[in-house]
């Protein structure tokens, strides 16, 4: 696959697609996003059922101290102020390149995932603070965008390469079509603006299926009180799911786009989508 040549065709569409929403006074996100049914704003956090009166939180034998869940809470916040500008660009993304925008109305992830998450990391590394385990968390925003195997690889070339194009930077690209276990591509990036972290899953509907029938062994294998025999059994399950999952044509080779690829000539440039009215706010 002719990465550059593929680059520079999706730059030329997008751009086209960004001046006729232009020119239409409708804003790049609102043309692009017209077949995605808008979605409510998630509610407001209910208080965590793991909550201490002290202001602590507990819950699977794991525990945060007050000021440690005082910290994660304050992030939680922090995030999905930011996922208002990273959803547009997302959901965008994912109609240009044809793909099918999976649990978008999950896209934020639970305080209370994200307490286990961190008291986890504590516990494994004494030590460390709160704000460090927080600094490593990719998906407190996440999305997952799925094409069909034979639409796959140029899907993820496509949208990958738009999110480069709007300014998100690859931090992380853990292709794992060619491993035992789990299949499909984990990217992490970084917004621009907000310097939030987000995830995007890419799959295809065979190895989200996967992911979803293994989500339980994943979730008992990660429970501190999980024995190291029933970690390997879990795994071994995990691992023959997976193992059916056909690879997509040229998958193997799919790798992270250049960080902020080249924008084009100054007179068709791609404006970064914005939020419009009737999208996520």
């Amino acid at each position: 696959m002719n990465h550059r040549r593929t680059a520079s065709r999706l730059v030329s569409r997008a751009a086209t697609a960004a001046a006729l929403a232009t020119a239409l006074g409708l804003g790049a996100t609102a043309a692009a996003t017209a077949a995605v049914p808008a979605v409510p704003p998630p509610a407001a956090t209910a208080p965590a059922a793991g909550s201490d009166h002290d202001g602590g939180w507990h819950q699977d034998g794991l525990a945060l101290s007050a000021a440690d869940n005082k910290t994660v809470d304050a992030f939680v916040a922090r995030a999905r102020r930011a996922e208002r500008a990273i959803s547009p660009q997302v959901r965008t993304a994912a109609v240009i390149s044809h793909a099918a925008l999976i649990g978008f109305d999950q896209r934020l992830k639970s305080p209370d995932s994200l307490k286990r998450k961190v008291a986890t990391k504590l516990r494994e590394n004494p030590g460390q603070t709160a704000d460090q385990a927080l600094g490593t968390v990719n998906d407190a925003v996440r999305f997952t965008l799925q094409w069909p195997a034979g639409k796959y690889s140029q899907g993820v070339t496509t949208a990958s390469g738009l999110l480069a194009v709007w300014g998100n930077d690859s931090t992380r690209w853990s292709n794992t079509w060619t491993r035992p276990g789990y299949k499909g591509i984990n990217a992490a990036w970084r917004a621009p603006r907000s310097g939030q972290l987000f995830e995007v899953q890419f799959h295809t509907p065979e190895s989200k299926r996967a992911q979803l029938e293994t989500h339980k062994l994943y979730e008992e294998q990660r429970l501190p009180g999980t024995s190291p025999e029933r970690v390997r059994e879990l795994q071994a399950q995990q691992d023959a799911i997976f193992a059916a999952v056909p690879v997509p044509a040229g998958a193997e080779q799919l790798t992270a786009p250049a960080r902020r690829l080249p924008a084009p000539d100054p007179a068709r440039r791609l404006p970064a989508p914005a939020s419009a009215p009737g999208t996520v706010s």
